[in-house]
């Protein structure tokens, strides 16, 4: 919103060619709203809103003659929206674009026994637009970015027959030291979002998001002797679209929040069933 200090004076001349002085009539910071009006009686300004108070109102009226002068002046120290930072201050419009919530979390459970851990961090919304009631409510539909990953329990890990695609587990050669197995799914997220602010710092967000997996893939990596050894299989069958559900408690743009994917990673039959996955972490500027 607009920082704006408005002055106007008015000099008035008199017959005698008598001279008044500028007077600073009044000083009103940051007003919501300032109507000035220009009639052939005189000039009216009306401000609504200020820094204290936004339920203030003001009206100024001067009446002149044409021999009368009138100057004014306005100006204004523009606060831009960054991204990943939350405006608190009161807004204009109802509807807005913004770039908001990037999260990191930790996978609490999941369907399949053989995953040791999941990790999961992205951008809700690299872009996002909003819905503002003006009563504590706020609607957003986006367009972010999510990355998930699933680490297998030693000693098993990933392979695919490259023939049918299939991905399934097996065990790691014998003697080998370092060794990882990770899942690997990518996405376009669409999140549909509502939030309930209390306050001007809490905030309860709920939503869903579909999620378009745009790519997929298995790394398995291990140590023989001093030997790395470094295995990725790509042309996965994952499935294109899930779906999740979201849920975060926000304290002055910091959130804790919880996922739940309830979708299969792979297509039926073309991988183990890794579904019902949650995930709890933290977001920034949510």
């Amino acid at each position: 919103m607009k920082k704006i200090l408005f002055v106007i004076t008015t000099m008035l001349a008199v017959a005698q060619a008598q001279a008044v002085a500028p007077d600073t009539v009044t000083v009103i910071e940051q007003p919501n709203q300032i109507v000035i009006t220009e009639t052939t009686t005189g000039t009216h300004v009306k401000v609504t809103g200020s820094k204290e108070n936004e339920d203030y109102s003001y009206t100024y009226t001067v009446e002149h003659s044409p021999n009368d002068t009138i100057h004014t002046s306005q100006s204004a120290d523009w606060e831009l929206n960054y991204p990943f930072k939350k405006n608190k201050k009161k807004k204009d419009y109802h509807w807005t674009m913004e770039t908001k919530g990037i999260y990191f979390g930790g996978g609490l459970k999941t369907s399949y026994d053989l995953v040791n851990n999941s990790f999961n961090w992205g951008i809700l919304n690299i872009v996002s637009i909003n819905y503002d009631t003006f009563h504590g409510q706020h609607f957003s539909l986006g367009i972010g970015y999510d990355n998930k990953r699933f680490s297998l329990k030693r000693p098993n890990c990933f392979v695919m027959d490259e023939a049918t695609n299939i991905v399934s587990t097996d065990t790691y050669p014998d003697n080998v030291g370092d060794r990882s197995s990770v899942l690997s799914v990518r996405a376009i997220q669409f999140p549909l979002l509502f939030q309930q602010d209390f306050g001007k710092d809490f905030h309860l967000v709920l939503g869903a998001s579909m999620n378009w997996n745009v790519y997929a893939k298995c790394n398995t990596h291990y140590k023989i002797n001093k030997t790395n050894y470094d295995i990725s299989y790509r042309g996965i069958k994952q499935n294109k679209l899930t779906f999740d559900v979201i849920g975060a408690f926000s304290f002055d743009g910091l959130a804790i929040y919880c996922r739940y994917t309830p979708s299969n990673m792979f297509k039926k039959g073309y991988g183990p069933e890794i579904k019902n996955t949650w995930t709890l972490g933290v977001a920034l500027a949510l």
